[in-house]
């Protein structure tokens, strides 16, 4: 993926948010300074009509274009940067905050999962290992185990070697008969891993899924990545249900308050997994390990913020809601992989 096509992603982020915060970007620079509003003739008070609700003046220069645009895509009107902070230290407040309905200052949930979603598949794009085909037409991923399977192979030769030599000689050969069958297993475990066919699931649409991977690969690969993009917005009513079941039919905590909950939690999941993907992809591995410990820290500290638990309830529904997270996660992947296996 091109340089143009990261920037145009994130363009389309940015544009894609503006349309739920369509106050970005408004300034001075390049605008027109109307007395009545030119959408509906109502005179201007204050800079917005308070009948249309439209902006009081307009922009009508290419300059002023693309400085909305700069703001649109980057500042989401100022607000990412009071909402990012208490995204990642005070999730909980930021969800509380917003449903209590305190929400100028702060990016809303919808707009903030889509920019998110935007981010996470740019930089897939960008570090995700090359797919190689064989000869049989299957797919493998590139894992690092060429250079591992290199070296093994080089001593399984050398140790077949030294046994040539002395097999002529009349030696023993039992010990090197013993390390060149363990070299010969190891090796067949490498190419394994980088490339073994998988076999029956016993479930009907994985195994249809499996068959087409391997027939065509590329093919299926590209249109689950597609489908993950264009549905990630499901994981939304996936996982609401989930939260719920936390705190079963309570007359304090209502659907809109999950739904916020999650779509915020959701955001930071997924800014979080980008970011675990640049770090692999800078060669910091101990840094992405530690970012795995993150989820969980940061559910404990949205739920008991969000909800006003006590540290002990906020614990143990952290501990049911990692397990509903990965329920709500695998019910997405195999609904994303039947469905690129139908398209």
């Amino acid at each position: 993926m091109s340089e143009a096509q990261v920037l145009g992603d994130a363009i389309g982020a940015g544009l894609t948010a503006r349309a739920f915060e369509p106050t970005a970007g408004e300034g001075d620079s390049g605008h027109t300074h109307e007395s009545a509003c030119l959408n509906c003739g109502t005179p201007l008070i204050g800079s917005h009509c308070h009948n249309c609700g439209q902006t009081a003046h307009v922009h009508r220069t290419l300059g002023a274009f693309f400085h909305d645009l700069l703001h649109g895509v980057f500042h989401f009107e100022g607000k990412i940067w009071n909402t990012l902070p208490l995204l990642i230290f005070r999730p909980g407040k930021l969800t509380r905050e917003y449903i209590d309905g305190r929400r100028a200052s702060y990016v809303s949930p919808l707009a903030l999962f889509l920019f998110s979603v935007f981010v996470m598949f740019a930089v897939i794009q960008q570090t995700a290992g090359e797919l190689e085909l064989g000869k049989d037409g299957q797919a493998t991923i590139n894992v690092g185990l060429s250079k591992g399977s290199a070296e093994v192979e080089k001593s399984l030769n050398a140790a077949r070697a030294k046994r040539a030599v002395v097999e002529a000689k009349g030696g023993d050969t039992d010990d090197l008969d013993t390390e060149i069958e363990q070299q010969e297993r190891a090796l067949a475990a490498m190419h394994r891993l980088g490339g073994e066919k998988l076999s029956s699931t016993g479930f009907s649409i994985l195994d249809e899924v499996i068959d087409e991977t391997q027939s065509n690969p590329k093919l299926v690969l590209y249109k689950m990545q597609s489908h993950a993009y264009k549905y990630s917005w499901a994981l939304v009513p996936i996982s609401v249900p989930f939260l719920w079941l936390l705190f079963p039919f309570s007359r304090r905590f209502h659907l809109y308050d999950h739904t916020v909950f999650v779509t915020y939690s959701l955001s930071f999941m997924t800014l979080l997994f980008a970011c675990g993907m640049i770090a692999g992809a800078l060669g910091a591995e101990p840094l992405a390990g530690v970012l795995t410990l993150v989820p969980p820290i940061h559910m404990y500290k949205q739920l008991r913020g969000t909800y006003g638990l006590s540290r002990f309830g906020a614990l143990a529904r952290t501990s049911a809601l990692v397990i509903f997270a990965s329920m709500a996660l695998a019910i997405y992947l195999v609904a994303i992989a039947a469905e690129a296996g139908a398209g």
